[in-house]
């Protein structure tokens, strides 16, 4: 069945609407009234719905059955991204929420070779929170990740402490433990954060930084990764020794 977010405000006493976008969308797919679509609340909970009226306004559905959504996973995670270069940062985006993440963070560290000027990026912030809607309806998940920017590495430590297991992705030193480790050792928890490195990899005084401030510095293997494969591998890592890719 098709798949729509919508707004809360959106679904009233056993009805719900679409509007914009997503009814041109009802209307390209060329749907009737009686057809079934699944709509989102965007906050993990799906509204199957019969289609009761297609108009030039917009289209109106009656709630079937609602249910949490089956596809979001038990852990929040929280995946902090240093910017990559081009389009990479899109991959990252799509890729991590068909994965599951919930959040996606972009910083700035040392070694990034982008640096957007400020108007620029907001566009580009916006384009990724498109990317990420696209592939939360793609992925039949019942929220779309929240995608946003900290100005640096301090702030994206911040974010990451506010999470129950915050992991930091390095690809050298001793002083590193198994990602499975780490995360088998946590036992339950129910939110972590993933922070990983730019084109460059960290500086060492960055992976200090986030050492000394509470982080839990993991290894990935003997490989090293490329900037927008390693928060992919590393979160599925955590989806897998979770139990949310059973």
């Amino acid at each position: 069945m098709p798949r729509f977010f919508v707004a809360g405000a959106n679904i009233v006493g056993g009805m719900a609407v679409l509007q914009g976008e997503d009814a041109e969308h009802v209307k390209v797919l060329r749907m009737r009234v009686g057809e079934r679509v699944v709509l989102c609340d965007g906050a993990g909970t799906d509204y199957t719905c019969r289609l009761t009226r297609v108009g030039g306004d917009g289209a109106w559905a009656e709630i079937v059955d609602a249910a949490p959504s089956a596809a979001e996973p038990g852990v929040r995670a929280v995946v902090c991204a240093a910017m990559p270069k081009g389009d990479k940062a899109e991959w990252i985006v799509q890729k991590c929420t068909e994965a599951g993440a919930a959040e996606i963070l972009f910083f700035f560290s040392a070694r990034c070779v982008a640096h957007p000027k400020e108007q620029t990026f907001q566009k580009r912030l916006d384009r990724l929170r498109r990317v990420a809607e696209e592939a939360a309806k793609q992925s039949g998940r019942g929220v779309i990740p929240a995608v946003s920017a900290a100005e640096d590495l301090a702030e994206a430590i911040s974010a990451a402490l506010k999470t129950e297991l915050p992991l930091l992705m390095y690809e050298t030193g001793e002083a590193r433990k198994p990602l499975r480790a780490a995360v088998r050792e946590a036992g339950a928890f129910a939110s972590c954060a993933i922070l990983t490195g730019p084109e460059g990899g960290f500086a060492p005084y960055e992976a200090d930084l986030c050492r000394a401030a509470g982080l839990q510095v993991c290894s990935m293997g003997p490989r090293i990764l490329r900037c927008e494969t390693a928060p992919l591998v590393a979160l599925t890592a955590v989806m897998a020794e979770t139990g949310n890719l059973d």
